[in-house]
């Protein structure tokens, strides 16, 4: 069941899904609030004071690899289709500097990478150190439509669940911080936002008529991700869980999401190594 927040608590130990337990999604809120600002207008303004706190932790970060930190950040998107994956691209990681982002969109697979273990597109879409990469979508396509579309046998999706946990360890033992995120959207609020597509011409181009037909797959969706939430869960790569009816508030929850792990990564700028003093003195009279 959903948490309160309690005194001093960081959202990240709020909206953090328990490791090891079975996932009820029907029991979460998709359009609470927990732990936010009160009301969209506050949301909107607190996220906008985020944005100079990431920079400077981004630009840390990236500063802190150029003498061989070799840390960077991982956000992982996950949710069905509309739950906000794209908008967060769009509002979140606008707060930093996109030369420092590696960003990756997960589509259907290509021949290329049919043709090769279901991990290796990830693999080579990592972020370098310093940076901060953002999947929208990702590797866990592969136990989500790969399972209720039936596309590979079930006894391969079920040795999958081991493959990702034991290569998101890869990940954290080799100085990535993974946040998995997973957007949490009503069947309700779905269907608004699909009309709202389909009502104005200028989104067009975002509808995809088969998306009515996902609609009718909803129940095993929302299974296969309740599988997928609790296998590949661990003390060092949980799982988020953010309510996603309210734009304002999962484009606040992830913003603060980042900051807190960016904080705990603490990177520091990295001394120079050289006279600073001499340097400064021979630019003076140059």
């Amino acid at each position: 069941m959903p948490k309160k927040k309690q005194p001093d608590q960081s959202l990240r130990e709020l909206l953090r899904l328990p490791v090891g337990e079975p996932v009820n999604l029907a029991s979460y809120d998709a359009s609470a609030t927990p732990g936010g600002p009160e009301g969209k207008a506050a949301g909107l303004a607190a996220t906008a004071e985020l944005g100079p706190l990431l920079a400077d932790l981004q630009e840390r970060l990236y500063a802190a690899s150029t003498a061989g930190d070799r840390r960077r950040l991982l956000l992982v998107l996950q949710g069905m289709d509309t739950s906000g994956k794209g908008g967060t691209v769009k509002h979140v990681i606008g707060h930093f500097n996109p030369s420092g982002c590696r960003i990756r969109a997960f589509k259907a697979p290509t021949e290329e990478e049919s043709g090769h273990p279901f991990l290796w597109r990830v693999t080579n879409a990592l972020p370098q150190a310093g940076e901060i990469g953002i999947f929208d979508r990702s590797h866990y396509e592969d136990v989500l439509i790969a399972r209720v579309r039936e596309l590979v046998p079930r006894d391969e999706i079920e040795d999958r669940y081991g493959e990702i946990a034991g290569f998101e360890k890869s990940l954290a033992d080799n100085g990535v911080t993974v946040v998995k995120v997973f957007l949490h959207i009503s069947y309700e609020e779905q269907r608004k936002r699909l009309l709202e597509r389909l009502d104005n011409p200028e989104k067009h181009w975002k509808f995809n008529p088969g998306d009515i037909a996902e609609r009718a797959l909803w129940p095993a969706y929302q299974k296969a991700y309740a599988l997928a939430l609790e296998r590949c869960a661990t003390d060092r790569t949980p799982w988020y869980l953010v309510p996603a009816d309210r734009k304002w508030y999962r484009n606040w929850a992830i913003s603060t999401l980042l900051l807190e792990h960016l904080a705990e990564l603490d990177p520091q700028y990295p001394k120079g190594d050289f006279d600073v003093a001499e340097c400064r003195a021979r630019l003076l009279e140059s």
